[in-house]
């Protein structure tokens, strides 16, 4: 940091950063209410989310207890081909927002499989869209809550720290100045006095 000068072009920097730093602040502070508002909202996505996720595991261990029959060959029967996501603007935040999943069914013969791999098959497409989403949706949260941080440090910044160094500042060269000229105003005075006398002692 640098030190501190005693100046009229001194006060005048520190009166005009003063000045931007308050009318920086609360469009900051607006941006930091904007981002917590997103974040909560993102955060209730992903608490849903875990939800939907635990209701289709319960349905499946209450309606598909099958599944865990092993010589059942069920692997393959669903692969995830694609995965869209798209960058969202947030307040100037990127954050992830999924689009689409693409899968695709193995073919498999109704002959050779129960009649219930249909269901299996169903509730696998959903259970792994729903885990894809949460995946997206937890990164997206992650970046709202990293700029949210981000965002409260530097709002700190400026009302805890730089507006009160600025009016400290402000205030220590006001009082420097004002000394500075009274005592220019003392020393007139005494330099006036001297000359009158001067002017009236006899020659």
């Amino acid at each position: 940091m640098s030190r501190l000068q005693y100046s009229k072009a001194a006060l005048h920097k520190q009166s005009a950063q003063l000045k931007r730093f308050r009318q920086y602040l609360p469009s900051l502070d607006l941006k930091r209410q904007q981002l917590i508002a997103e974040k909560a909202k993102a955060m209730k996505q992903l608490r849903d989310t875990e939800r939907q996720i635990e209701a289709g595991m319960k349905f499946v261990s209450d309606s598909l207890p099958m599944l865990a029959d092993f010589s059942i060959q069920l692997e393959q029967l669903v692969t995830v081909d694609n995965v869209r996501v798209e960058t969202e603007n947030l307040v100037g935040v990127e954050v992830p927002r999924l689009v689409a999943v693409e899968m695709s069914e193995q073919p498999y013969s109704f002959f050779c499989k129960p009649h219930w791999v249909d269901m299996a098959v169903r509730k696998l497409k959903a259970m792994l869209e729903l885990r894809i989403r949460y995946e997206v949706e937890k990164k997206r949260l992650e970046l709202l809550e990293l700029a949210v941080k981000k965002v409260t440090q530097r709002v700190n910044l400026f009302d805890k720290i730089l507006i009160p160094r600025a009016e400290r500042n402000i205030r220590k060269i006001r009082i420097f100045l004002s000394d500075t000229e009274r005592a220019a105003v003392v020393r007139a005075k005494i330099t006036k006095q001297k000359r009158l006398k001067a002017a009236s002692w006899p020659s």
